[in-house]
């Protein structure tokens, strides 16, 4: 069953993304760590936690993808699951500080020794173990988007109106999370991070292991999504997308299916996140801001959406050109977004990749029709001749 639906996952495209994934997740900590500072060719280790950040956020738009470009859910939320995956790490990672934080308790975050808490939450339990923390990172994001998702999707509510909602989600999780009393760190969120797994954070070595686990994750949940859409579930999915009462006229439970891609992609995110973290050093409320949902539809539009490999390039392309602009033209980075939406929707409404199978498409139909018009023309001229 497993090898039916790799092989189902994989064509040309895939294997090659996957290909160039695997080998950056070995090359760029091999050039790192391997090629002397002073050559040209060495990767500082700051860019390799940036080019992590990069592909996290590749993720997150992989994710957003699976239920915009192919379900037509346009969600508005994933920062949500995005940030929840997040906080879910940095709690294991505050618990792994212990008495080594300015205060010294060997139990309560230093915030929490800050704002006079007695003891520990009760929903801190646990995350001292990495394997419960990682079970966190996909089930609170995927109980989030479950239920969420069971309401909204048995109300029928769609198009503008679950895009508003997905919003309101996101925005009312942020207000919440900057309270001081919820016991998250309010404003200022979770930081000043030691170890994961026992290895420092701030050290090379974790920060390289951390990009190539970001890489292989991307890869994995790129050969899952792929074998999703590539599935009879996935023509389901595009007849959803296409065309939902026809496809509710067939018999088929739309609301299941909606629910079950949502909560897959929110785990996505999820995951997304949580490899986040410890490679930027800090989680807060920020990362639920509706404006970095918004980013995320902007990436996947760029690159193109219902095609899995655009969104990927799409989130690495404008968050590159992002650390440029924001460096070099600080003042201009909102509008340069904006106008790359604007002209992308005008110019390229497919998006980079949409665009680039399009025409190829187009050409392929092109030569088929001209190879048939040949041989049609072959079979006649024999006949003119008798």
């Amino acid at each position: 069953m497993i090898t039916g639906f790799i092989l189902r996952a994989l064509d040309g495209k895939i294997i090659v993304a996957i290909g160039v994934l695997l080998a950056i997740a070995a090359l760029v900590p091999a050039v790192n760590l391997l090629v002397p500072p002073e050559s040209a060719f060495h990767v500082p280790t700051y860019a390799v936690s940036l080019f992590g950040k990069y592909l996290c956020y590749a993720l997150l738009a992989l994710a957003l993808d699976l239920v915009w470009g192919y379900c037509g859910i346009l969600s508005l939320g994933h920062g949500a699951f995005f940030a929840l995956g997040g906080y879910a790490m940095g709690m294991y990672l505050m618990r792994q500080i212990g008495s080594r934080g300015v205060y010294g308790n060997p139990e309560l975050p230093d915030f929490m020794v800050f704002l006079n808490w007695q003891k520990l939450p009760w929903f801190w339990y646990g995350f001292d173990l990495f394997p419960f923390a990682m079970l966190m990172v996909l089930f609170v994001p995927g109980l989030l988007a479950f239920v969420f998702g069971w309401f909204a999707f048995r109300s029928r509510v769609n198009g503008v109106y679950l895009s508003i909602i997905t919003q309101a989600m996101t925005y009312a999780l942020m207000l919440a999370f900057f309270r001081n009393d919820m016991g998250f760190g309010g404003n200022n969120g979770l930081t000043d991070y030691k170890d994961i797994l026992g290895f420092s954070v701030q050290s090379a070595g974790t920060r390289n292991v951390l990009f190539a686990m970001s890489a292989i994750m991307l890869a994995l949940c790129l050969l899952i999504t792929s074998g999703i859409v590539r599935s009879k579930f996935g023509k389901v999915l595009v007849g959803v997308r296409d065309a939902e009462s026809r496809v509710r006229f067939l018999g088929f439970r739309v609301e299941n299916i909606k629910l079950f891609t949502f909560v897959v992609s929110a785990m996505m995110a999820g995951i997304a996140g949580a490899l986040f973290v410890p490679q930027v050093g800090i989680i807060n409320p920020g990362e639920f801001a509706p404006a970095n949902s918004i980013e995320v539809v902007v990436w996947t539009a760029v690159g193109g959406r219902g095609t899995l490999i655009g969104p990927i390039i799409g989130a690495v392309l404008v968050n590159a050109g992002k650390s440029f602009f924001t460096g070099a033209f600080p003042e201009f980075w909102l509008y340069a977004l904006g106008g790359l939406f604007i002209a992308v929707t005008l110019f390229l409404p497919k998006g980079i990749v949409g665009t680039i199978q399009h025409g190829w498409n187009g050409r392929k139909a092109m030569k088929t029709a001209a190879d048939a018009e040949k041989g049609r023309d072959a079979d006649i001229l024999p006949q003119a001749a008798e």
